[in-house]
């Protein structure tokens, strides 16, 4: 009997999950479907409540925005990135952006669902990163906003929680926006993505700075800046990353077909 509740709460869960492709496939062809248990609508709203939250927090601690000149300039890189994103995705460019940097000796930076975008200061000072080895990382970030890599994690996690939790996991799936927002700020802050999905944003996010006119191949001196600074401490963006030495190999052989997309945008 508990042997068919499970298959029944776990059949009522899959009528409930969508299979969607999020992104056209660019020239580097990234077509994997995914599957979701929690709303588009869901994640932004959950999203816009987390970075709000940590808005507030930096606000308090005099540390959001706090140098000008760095907020400038990382929203002039982004407003690029974000025109691109049409590419692949055609709601992308309206959705609701925000940027901000964040005065912390932290090498690590962020894009939640929706576009909420947050560089620490730490990493472009410490590593003195250029505009497009910003945009390889901003790039990268924004790479896992449009796959949709964090509602697909929540999607998981409430997954699981109905192997375990039954039919009252299902039913919270619309209830409670506070515990998403928390889902989604845990799923950013502390879980790593997976090398699929980190894969997935090496491709699109290279292919996103070159169609905005940056260096593509500011991606792989980014990473051997990284390479460089993981002998002197733990980069937080290493931790959820994996090596940069496996991670600039692949990035050297897609260059090549991102190059005439790069010379179009510059011209």
């Amino acid at each position: 009997m508990l042997r068919k509740s499970l298959f029944l709460i776990l059949g009522m869960a899959m009528l409930g999950c969508q299979t969607v492709q999020t992104t056209n496939p660019g020239v580097l062809g990234v077509e994997r479907e995914q599957r979701f248990l929690v709303s588009d609508a869901q994640m932004q709203e959950a999203s816009a409540q987390a970075y709000a939250q940590l808005l507030n927090e930096a606000r308090q601690k005099g540390a959001l925005n706090r140098d000008q000149s760095l907020t400038a300039r990382v929203r002039n890189i982004a407003g690029r990135l974000e025109r691109s994103s049409g590419a692949f995705r055609p709601d992308a460019p309206g959705w609701k952006w925000e940027v901000n940097t964040l005065a912390t000796d932290e090498l690590n930076a962020f894009a939640m669902p929706g576009g909420k975008i947050m560089v620490y200061e730490g990493i472009v000072k410490k590593l003195n990163l250029n505009d497009s080895e910003i945009a390889a990382i901003m790039g990268h970030e924004i790479a896992h906003a449009l796959r949709e890599h964090s509602r697909e994690r929540v999607s998981r996690q409430y997954a699981q929680q109905l192997a375990i939790g039954g039919a009252a996991a299902l039913a919270g799936i619309d209830a409670n926006i506070a515990d998403l927002a928390n889902m989604v700020a845990n799923v950013t802050f502390q879980l790593p993505f997976s090398r699929e999905q980190e894969a997935e944003a090496d491709i699109v996010g290279l292919e996103l700075m070159a169609r905005s006119g940056y260096d593509p191949n500011a991606a792989v001196s980014l990473w051997q800046k990284m390479i460089a600074m993981e002998k002197q401490q733990q980069p937080e963006f290493l931790s959820t990353h994996p090596s940069p030495a496996t991670r600039i190999e692949g990035l050297q052989a897609l260059i090549p077909k991102v190059m005439p997309l790069y010379r179009t945008a510059r011209n």
